[in-house]
């Protein structure tokens, strides 16, 4: 109950449908830990929490399950489900296997098609260097997956980033568990800028190897966030 508490109100948007900012907020608060695994989701505290009726909630409770973040349990409960280990592995494989295809082609293509995409990414850059500063890790996660996504946008790729993020719960609580880790953040800033370095110079295969060595360290700590919070994992 004091988590839901502490839920900030949501402020709806009108012209849109209330159940997906709902499932997005909730997404976003369970991704970044601030509903951690076993919290309790009642339907009706957080339709009152948001100021919506209870369908919205259990259509946004729905999406969560389909993506895995809640189990929900019928005429029971609702819970904030563990980190599936095995879940993170497949969301990792997946992303990799993407975004070295995307790297490849940015890379590969004339100057004058990607005038403006490193400047775009050092946007990113900053964003994340600024929150870096301030030790904002919500602000820093939000500018690293929009460096991502420019990627994905700038081949016009944009849904696969979408279906990419739909499998990405697991290994984004992951990584947002380790990400305070001394020095980690840093060389998140240091991969990126080395991936814009070579989609500029136009090398596909130092870009695939900066993106390779970015992805390579992702899921290297499982067995210590097992031993930290046994009860925040599976698989």
């Amino acid at each position: 109950m004091d988590a839901i508490a502490r839920i900030p109100p949501l402020r709806l948007d009108r012209s849109r449908q209330a159940a997906p900012q709902v499932f997005e907020a909730l997404r976003e608060l369970i991704v970044s830990l601030e509903l951690p695994p076993g919290t309790v989701l009642p339907r009706g505290e957080l339709a009152e929490r948001y100021g919506v009726s209870q369908t919205p909630v259990r259509d946004a409770l729905m999406r969560l399950g389909e993506e895995g973040l809640v189990d929900i349990f019928a005429q029971h409960a609702t819970l904030v489900s563990r980190i599936d280990i095995a879940a993170a592995w497949r969301a990792h494989f997946l992303r990799r296997s993407l975004e070295l295809e995307l790297v490849r082609e940015l890379a590969g293509r004339p100057p004058d098609a990607m005038a403006t995409l490193p400047a775009r990414l050092r946007e990113q850059i900053a964003r994340q260097a600024r929150a870096m500063a301030a030790q904002d890790f919500a602000a820093f996660t939000e500018a690293d997956r929009d460096f991502h996504r420019e990627l994905y946008e700038a081949a016009g790729m944009g849904e696969l980033f979408t279906l990419m993020r739909q499998r990405s719960g697991h290994v984004d609580r992951l990584r947002r568990l380790h990400l305070p880790a001394k020095g980690k953040a840093q060389a998140v800033v240091r991969d990126h800028k080395a991936i814009v370095e070579a989609i500029e110079a136009r090398k596909p295969e130092a870009a695939q190897a900066a993106l390779r060595a970015h992805l390579a360290g992702t899921l290297t700590y499982v067995d210590e966030v097992r031993v930290r919070h046994p009860a925040w994992v599976r698989g």
